[in-house]
């Protein structure tokens, strides 16, 4: 029994004995498992040149990408400069149907009022006759004179608030910008080029023509002494 005993304690002693020791084989574990997972220079190189790659690829598509919306955007720039140009040619175009259908509107009023004008100085040469006194033609030509002169008083007003001027000619140097020539005179005593007289006014607009004034221009011949 003791002998028994005595053996089963030795080969238990050897066994302590050949027993490596936890750390060690935990350690030896780990770091063959880290041995295991880590790769090799070659799978480590083969895995850095194909992320160079993609990141080549990534940037070409990248470029690419910038590329195209900068040609978008210039395309984009171009339509709108088209668009602007285009707004701008037709607002100055309304804006010169608007001004060229106000003149033609402004011309009729001063067509109006020479004819107003004439009518009135007309009313007002007549020399009624006895006859006419009596029959109450007379008082019918004033009352008509009168309504005239109001009527012509009215227009000016309404052409004054547009800024419609007539052009001063009388006694002034031709001018072929605002005048036009339809007769000439002969005043020794006046410069030649003068306007001696106006047969129909000219009318201007602030600092545009409206109608050229029909003028009479002095123009004579001096004979030597």
């Amino acid at each position: 029994m003791d002998d028994a005993k005595a053996a089963l304690l030795e080969r238990f002693r050897a066994y302590l004995e050949d027993e490596p020791d936890p750390r060690e084989a935990s350690g030896a574990g780990l770091q063959d498992t880290d041995e295991a997972d880590a790769p090799d220079l070659f799978t480590l190189l083969a895995e850095l040149a194909a992320l160079k790659n993609e990141v080549k690829l990534e940037s070409r598509q990248v470029k690419t990408a910038l590329e195209q919306f900068r040609d978008l955007f210039d395309s984009l720039r171009q339509a709108n400069e088209h668009l602007s140009a285009e707004l701008s040619r037709r607002q100055q175009d309304a804006r010169d149907i608007a001004l060229n259908a106000e003149r033609d509107i402004l011309l009729e009023l001063i067509e109006l009022r020479d004819r107003l004008r004439d009518g009135r100085g007309q009313a007002a040469a007549y020399r009624p006759n006895w006859l006419a006194h009596a029959s109450g033609a007379a008082e019918f030509i004033t009352g008509m004179t009168q309504g005239l002169s109001m009527n012509l008083r009215r227009l000016d007003e309404t052409l004054d608030r547009r800024e419609v001027r007539p052009i001063q000619t009388v006694g002034r140097p031709f001018d072929p910008r605002i005048m036009r020539a339809l007769e000439v005179g002969r005043d020794p005593a006046l410069p030649i080029g003068t306007v001696l007289a106006e047969l129909r006014t000219g009318y201007r607009r602030g600092e545009s023509l409206l109608r050229l004034a029909d003028v009479i221009v002095n123009k004579f011949e001096d004979h030597p002494q």
